[in-house]
C-alpha cells in the first residue's frame, strides 16, 4: 500500500497527502529555479527529513533512558550545487536546552549521525552536524 499521495498543482506546485493521517504539504519550486518560493521545495524537504529524522532517533534514545530532550532546536542549512544541480551539503546546528554527561551526549550524537535518513542520502551529500549543550 502506498504511503503518500502526490498531485501536481501547475505552476511548479505539488500537493503530497500521507495516506494514514490526511496531511497535506505542498511543495513550490524556489525562486533559484523558477518558482515562487512560497512553500517547502523538494530539497528543502530533503534538509527537513533529516533534522526531522535526527530528531526522532535522539528522541527515541533519550526517552527510553528517561530523560527529556523536549525544547531542542536545530537550524538546518541546505546547500546546493550545480552540475549537475543537486544538494551538496545540509549542515546541521543542534541547540539542547540542558547539559548533559559524556556518554549521554555520545549516545545523542550516535542517535542522530545513524538515523534512517541520514544512512539513506548519498555519500557525496556532505553532512555537517554541531551539537550545543545548554542554554
Amino acid at each position: 500500500m502506498a504511503t503518500v499521495e502526490t498531485v501536481y498543482l501547475g505552476q511548479l506546485r505539488a500537493e503530497a497527502t500521507h495516506l494514514q493521517s490526511g496531511t497535506k504539504i505542498v511543495t513550490d519550486a524556489p525562486v533559484d529555479n523558477h518558482g515562487k518560493g512560497e512553500s517547502f521545495s523538494p530539497t528543502d524537504m530533503v534538509a527537513t527529513a533529516l533534522g526531522s529524522c535526527m530528531l526522532t532517533i535522539m528522541g527515541i534514545a533519550a526517552e527510553s533512558r528517561g530523560i527529556d530532550i523536549a525544547g531542542t532546536k536545530l537550524s538546518i542549512t541546505k546547500i546546493m550545487a550545480a552540475d549537475p544541480r543537486r544538494i551538496g551539503e545540509i549542515k546541521i546546528e543542534f541547540h539542547f536546552p540542558a547539559e548533559y554527561d559524556d556518554k549521554f551526549k555520545r549516545i545523542l550524537e550516535n542517535a542522530a549521525e545513524t538515523c534512517p535518513v541520514a544512512k539513506s542520502l548519498h555519500p557525496d551529500l556532505k553532512q555537517t552536524i554541531t551539537f550545543n549543550y545548554g542554554k
